[in-house]
């Protein structure tokens, strides 16, 4: 659209084919000289109007780059009818006539089921697809998802996409051995945390995926079960904080929107008082802030103007310049559409060398993503400091804050980032390795029963 208004197309109509599926290949090929492979996913399903224009231009690239330098994988359902006691492969054979009509034959498919796929049933899919026999992929679902790697080796899927690709004598064989572990792991733990999610998206609980996940691998590295309870906002609100109280740490996500704002503020004085290790993300740790003004400075009407443009004491607020990664002032005001207006993707930050922020990282500067138009102000920065909330981290310029911890307490610190969406089975962010890490060590089910936690409630 920008290069319509610009005239790049010198008042041509903008039209699916050619001008979207030219900038979708545009995009692919971006990122393609720094790296041996690309891998694309097409999210949704063939047919959706949805993704008529991604497939499209997949089908452009293999025309241009040639099939010895593309790969089509195409996962499907193979679907196990109860009633009738069998597999059915016509999904997956109506999928790949779809996919075969706008001009794409999947090299690969991978069937996805619940029950184990006879090999008759694979023949038959092999046979009405036009897929090679080998190239025709069981993916029985697992207890694990991280046991999938292993699955689809043994099957043979790396070394059928390296001889696609012709890639034979550029790799080293396949080595699985962290995968392994990650699983062994997963499935002998020596201890057990209870982590309570503060949200209000909690119905859905996929809006917390990456959260969800990157606990569970903090959890895989120190061999500790992460059961994840997730807590409506609002129901500590109008109920009271008695769901909070069998939990071993709280943690306070990111969000959008007034609702469960003060279910949240609650939870975090909790778990401020009684010195209960929060961990507090985006909007949750900007909500910290407002805690400890309130409840620790006094300032009774303390807020996000976000939520309050009227408070007396706008301890969050509406940042209007700031400089990004690549070193350009960028600009904001109350009256930009949300989504235009956001601090968006990696940014850096600069980490105290004495904070807590730094003895995680063991970095002076770090790359986190934002998603966010809000920030702390600094205009409150002397008082915190001298009742014990200290700046960890800072935008490049000084001019964001970006981290906040509480020394005096065992495990309180908030973030504006978001380190979810870099944490790995493999390589676990180290925010959530030592907030799982301090869990277990101050707090397990056995000690918790010998030695009760002393509540405090105002």
């Amino acid at each position: 659209i920008r290069k319509e208004r610009r005239g790049d197309y010198l008042g041509a109509t903008v039209q699916v084919i050619p001008h979207i599926t030219d900038v979708i290949k545009q995009k692919i090929q971006a990122v393609a000289p720094d790296v041996d492979i690309v891998i694309v996913e097409i999210g949704g399903t063939v047919g959706d109007i949805e993704s008529l224009p991604f497939l499209e231009a997949v089908r452009q690239l293999r025309s241009q780059l040639g099939s010895n330098r593309t790969a089509l994988i195409h996962l499907t359902l193979v679907p196990f009818i109860e009633t009738a006691g069998e597999i059915k492969t016509k999904p997956t054979q109506h999928s790949v006539k779809e996919l075969r009509s706008i001009g794409l034959q999947p090299d690969i498919l991978i069937c996805r089921s619940d029950h184990e796929i006879p090999v008759e049933a694979l023949r038959k899919i092999a046979l009405f697809t036009n897929v090679e026999e080998p190239a025709v992929i069981s993916c029985v679902d697992q207890p694990s998802i991280y046991a999938i790697p292993e699955l689809l080796h043994r099957q043979g899927l790396d070394n059928i996409i390296i001889e696609k690709l012709g890639l034979q004598n550029r790799v080293k064989p396949a080595d699985l051995s962290d995968w392994r572990s990650v699983v062994e792991h997963q499935k002998h733990p020596t201890g057990r945390v209870s982590v309570g999610v503060v949200g209000k998206y909690v119905v859905l609980a996929d809006a917390y995926k990456s959260l969800h996940e990157a606990l569970l691998h903090a959890g895989i590295e120190t061999r500790t079960h992460v059961e994840v309870h997730y807590i409506d906002a609002e129901e500590i609100e109008l109920k009271g904080l008695q769901p909070l109280m069998a939990m071993d740490a709280l943690l306070v996500p990111g969000g959008f929107g007034q609702r469960g704002t003060e279910g949240k503020i609650m939870a975090i004085e909790y778990a401020r008082q009684n010195q209960i290790p929060f961990f507090g993300i985006c909007l949750g740790m900007q909500l910290a802030v407002v805690e400890f003004a309130r409840h620790v400075l006094g300032l009774s009407d303390a807020h996000s103007t976000e939520f309050n443009p009227h408070s007396s004491h706008p301890v969050v607020g509406l940042v209007t310049e700031w400089i990004n990664a690549a070193g350009e002032k960028q600009a904001r005001t109350d009256n930009v559409d949300l989504g235009g207006s956001m601090r968006l993707g990696a940014q850096p930050c600069r980490l105290n060398k004495n904070s807590f922020a730094y003895r995680m990282y063991q970095r002076d500067i770090i790359y986190e993503r934002h998603r966010h138009r809000y920030e702390v102000n600094q205009h409150y920065l002397a008082e915190y400091e001298k009742k014990g909330l200290l700046i960890g981290g800072r935008s490049l310029d000084g001019a964001l804050i970006e981290t906040i911890e509480i020394p005096e307490h065992p495990w309180f610190f908030g973030c504006q980032f978001h380190p979810e969406f870099t944490s790995s089975p493999r390589a676990v962010h180290p925010v959530f390795k030592s907030f799982v890490q301090t869990i277990r060590q101050r707090q397990t089910p056995e000690e918790l029963l010998k030695n009760p936690r002393k509540i405090v409630v105002d």
